[in-house]
């Protein structure tokens, strides 16, 4: 006799994010959105279900014409034939969208104008397609005001105004390290990166530093920092106080 007790459903996405497999559950949930990122909560009954039953399950009529594609964690897009299994136990994918192949999207990329079959674009396509240089990223730029930095894992929406035109141009972070503007070239910044830009000679052993920081874009945005640590900038305010103190 089988006492295995079932789920109502599992969540994929807590799956992912803590790292353990799918229990056994009478349903399993995932995200659905439909040519744009709006995404919707769905379920499916079977763990291996084909790519007809993920859009079954979103209340979408396969009569439409629909292509259904898989957001991998990388940012990538995998494609998920309809009479085909695909095993949501295995995959790493909790986001699929759905859309109906009849327009080109269009955009550009550092100066070249290139047409995309789909409504979105992961970051990490753009990154592939761009090759930016070291130290460089892809940003989104902006008329008239400040470019915005597109993440690896981000996802854009090439249906939204204003969403066509992409550049790669040096990656720097302006921050405030005790009270005074400084730019680093890298998202993480270490602790003893810090204390250079504060102190910036050698120091003697007898010297201890202490840190503070506030406006960081990791968790906890606010917080100490100690030797060896890291702590990941925004694009412009993250604040940093460092003090000195000799010992004797």
């Amino acid at each position: 006799m089988n006492t295995e007790e079932f789920l109502d459903y599992d969540d994929l996405g807590d799956a992912l994010r803590e790292g353990r497999a799918l229990r056994p559950a009478r349903g399993y949930r995932f995200l659905l959105a439909q040519g744009d990122l709006n995404f919707q909560s769905c379920l499916v009954s079977d763990p291996v279900p084909l790519g007809r039953q993920l859009l079954e399950a979103g209340g979408l009529d396969l009569r439409d014409g629909y292509s259904l594609f898989a957001i991998l964690p990388s940012g990538d897009f995998e494609d998920v034939r309809l009479n085909e299994p695909f095993d949501l136990r295995e995959r790493g994918a909790e986001r699929f969208v759905a859309f109906l192949t009849d327009r080109d999207f269009k955009l550009t990329l550092k100066d070249d104008e290139l047409r995309w079959g789909k409504p979105i674009i992961s970051g990490t396509v753009l990154y592939g397609l761009a090759k930016p240089g070291e130290g460089e990223a892809v940003f989104l730029e902006v008329a008239g005001g400040e470019d915005r930095l597109i993440e690896h894992g981000e996802l854009i929406d090439l249906a939204q105004p204003g969403i066509e035109r992409f550049i790669t141009a040096r990656l720097t972070f302006e921050i405030i390290v005790n009270s005074r503007p400084r730019t680093v070239n890298a998202r993480t910044v270490t602790f003893e990166q810090i204390v250079q830009l504060a102190f910036p000679s050698q120091h003697e052993p007898n010297v201890v530093f202490s840190m503070t920081y506030r406006h960081a874009a990791s968790m906890p945005h606010a917080g100490e920092l100690g030797t060896g640590g890291t702590v990941d900038v925004k694009k412009k305010g993250t604040v940093f106080n460092v003090t000195r103190t000799v010992q004797s």
